[in-house]
């Protein structure tokens, strides 16, 4: 048994090591915050995602610290290839940019995500140059039509040859399907080939019964992404932009902790939170639309030169292991 000096000198010793840790605290990194926190053998990690806040212990934290590598995946839409009209007059130069944008990520995105309207007309000239910048950017690309897509004669044949049927995808129906990266299932649905009065989008009960289907054996731990191009919540009705039928979908993903959904379509950020549900819509690369009510109708929206690269861009969507909310960046073009 230790005597009394030499209780004294312990005592003094583990005073001085939390006084140490005290002194530095303020200047040390995530990391060996971590690592004093565990030294301390307790604590929670708080981190704010989508609006919502998730916890983690910190040991935990620490372990996916040290062994998890970033994932990121990309959004991108409303590429209208083939517009030229004086909101935008070279819609494919801005496609490039927001692709060059792409590839100068400090972190290789694991895949792309269009959510819809690749071109202005359907026409097989812009798929062809829409195609060739978006494998420029040198990943996976996955897509779902916008109504755009869907102008020519034959049911949506062009885009289905050319992304339905890959090595990637074997889309079903009008061109909606699954697939799994990561720990998160991936969903991507098509609700533009059936419009509703004023435009708003619809999904339809064959695609609704797929996805009841195709979510039915998932755990409800698991994250759920959900991608189409009109928004699933009702954005603003009296313009069309909202889906008939959306809420019969989101009431079969409700039992998920966990459901990101992603869309085009409206050309400006807009996001809402409700439950476990976060829903983002994304900025077009070709011309802006307006605020909803400010204008007599949708549809592009001239904007000073200098400034149109201020109202286009992408998005980067960060997975955080251990809190299943998704990090959402938007990125401009410029400015």
């Amino acid at each position: 048994m230790p005597n009394v000096g030499e209780m004294d000198l312990a005592q003094q010793s583990s005073r001085e090591d939390k006084d140490e840790v005290h002194q530095e605290k303020q200047g040390l990194d995530r990391r060996g915050f971590l690592n004093c926190m565990k030294w301390a053998g307790t604590g929670v990690l708080w981190s704010l995602s989508g609006g919502l806040p998730h916890s983690m212990k910190l040991d935990k934290a620490f372990a996916a610290e040290q062994k998890v590598e970033p994932f990121t995946f990309i959004q991108i839409s409303d590429s209208h290839i083939g517009f030229d009209k004086p909101a935008n007059p070279n819609a494919l130069a801005t496609l490039r940019e927001a692709i060059d944008q792409i590839k100068a990520l400090p972190h290789k995105p694991a895949f792309m995500i269009h959510t819809g309207d690749i071109t202005h007309l359907s026409k097989d000239k812009e798929f062809d140059d829409a195609d060739q910048i978006l494998k420029e950017a040198g990943l996976p690309i996955f897509t779902v039509p916008g109504e755009h897509d869907l102008l020519d004669d034959s049911q949506g044949k062009a885009y289905l040859d050319r992304y339905g049927r890959g090595p990637l995808v074997k889309a079903l129906g009008a061109g909606w399907y699954s697939f799994d990266q990561k720990g998160i299932h991936y969903i991507a649905l098509v609700n533009v080939t059936d419009l509703k009065a004023g435009g708003l989008g619809n999904l339809g009960a064959e695609q609704l019964a797929w996805l009841a289907a195709d979510v039915a054996l998932l755990s409800s731990s698991t994250p759920i992404v959900v991608f189409a191009h009109i928004p699933l919540w009702t954005v603003y009705a009296e313009w069309g932009w909202g889906t008939e039928d959306g809420a019969k979908a989101l009431e079969t993903l409700k039992r998920f902790g966990s459901v990101t959904v992603l869309n085009g379509h409206i050309h400006q950020i807009m996001q809402k939170v409700e439950g476990h549900v976060a829903f983002h819509t994304a900025r077009s690369t070709a011309f802006p639309q307006p605020v909803p009510g400010t204008a007599p109708s949708p549809g592009p929206m001239k904007v000073p030169p200098g400034d149109l690269r201020k109202y286009l861009g992408i998005a980067t969507i960060d997975v955080i292991h251990g809190g299943e909310p998704l990090a959402i960046i938007d990125r401009p073009l410029a400015g």
